[in-house]
């Protein structure tokens, strides 16, 4: 009987290691950014205080519960995604194009659900990008 108990804890922790380790590759592999994404500008000003104020109000709303509020993907629902919901305030994120970040933020991938019907508006989409460029360490 421990021989059973031990090789049975013996294929669990196995088990937890293999499919563990394929979760976190998930959260590595890199977001492909078609160009008409890449070369996309936005329409509102840097430093826009109407824009910024406007892209908190439907991050509170659409992004905050996975994101958090500044952006270190640390909201309530973070915990039980299986991808990592990532750190808004890093430089690597950061230094993508705004092109770049409205495409993974409204067209999305895998866990990051598509927000092309939530938030339809361009003005509103690049509110949030404007918000999201305020979120830098």
């Amino acid at each position: 009987m421990k021989k059973f108990i031990l090789i049975s804890f013996t294929f669990a922790i196995a088990f937890i290691f293999i499919f563990g380790n394929a979760a976190t590759a998930q959260t590595k592999k890199p977001w492909v950014i078609p160009d008409k994404y890449k070369a996309m500008k936005n329409t509102n000003k840097a430093g826009d205080a109407a824009a910024i104020a406007s892209g908190k109000e439907l991050w509170a709303k659409h992004c905050k519960s996975c994101h958090g509020s500044k952006g270190l993907g640390d909201g309530p629902k973070a915990a039980s995604l299986k991808t990592n919901a990532g750190d808004f305030s890093a430089a690597a994120f950061q230094g993508q194009s705004d092109g770049a970040i409205y495409y993974e933020s409204f067209v999305g991938r895998d866990e990051m659900p598509n927000f092309e019907k939530k938030i339809t508006t361009e003005k509103e989409r690049w509110d949030i990008v404007s918000f999201i460029r305020t979120l830098k360490k």
